[in-house]
């Protein structure tokens, strides 16, 4: 009898002694950089052109199977044009790196700090099919930081994460004024650039809670 007393008695100050979040499962999420891209599009009153950085995150943070927080990185180096011929693609690559866009000199990488995430039942037509989740982050590019909400569709298992949105983003935010005149005849870009994020990614060996 005293035993069993005992025995419960360690077991209370051990369960009193615990923290909530000490109780609660945690786990972080590594994105597969073969397959997490941000798909973008940049348009002009005639024609679009269209391309994807990489997407890399070593600390996405799951508990109770939903993503609460953490980061990614995109390499503006990764940058990839999808719609022009191969001869031409170089230079339009060159230019988007230089100072008239992403000025990959001073700041090689965006990154994006989720900040909140809250379930999602609303009507946005522009919305990936599916979104279940509303992401609010900070996304900071070009040495500023701006908060940015999307819907997005996100859906974790114990052995894998993915995750689908699509918004666009107006690039003036952030001080990317290159081509922004709409009365330059032949020469504007408008400020609105959409994307379409895809991320996948698995489980953190050793980083359970």
């Amino acid at each position: 009898m005293k035993t069993i007393i005992l025995s419960a008695i360690t077991a209370a100050i051990i369960w009193g002694g615990c923290k909530e979040d000490e109780v609660v499962k945690k786990q972080q999420y590594v994105l597969n950089e073969e397959t997490s891209v941000a798909e973008w599009k940049g348009a002009m009153p005639n024609n679009a052109n269209t391309g994807s950085f990489a997407v890399k995150s070593k600390d996405l943070e799951v508990e109770n199977g939903k993503v609460t927080g953490g980061s990614f990185v995109i390499p503006i180096a990764s940058i990839k044009n999808f719609n022009l011929p191969d001869a031409v693609k170089p230079q339009l690559l060159e230019h988007l790196k230089s100072a008239d866009f992403f000025n990959i000199a001073l700041h090689p990488v965006a990154a994006f700090k989720i900040i909140k995430i809250e379930p999602y039942s609303g009507k946005d037509t522009a919305a990936v099919a599916g979104a279940n989740f509303l992401v609010t982050g900070d996304f900071t590019m070009i040495g500023q930081t701006h908060p940015v909400t999307f819907p997005a569709k996100i859906n974790v298992s114990a052995n894998a994460l993915q995750t689908e949105a699509k918004f666009s983003i107006d690039r003036t935010k952030w001080g990317m004024n290159y081509a922004t005149d709409p009365k330059a005849e032949g020469h504007y870009i408008y400020n609105d650039v959409a994307i379409h994020l895809k991320l996948s990614g698995a489980p953190k060996q050793g980083a359970v809670k």
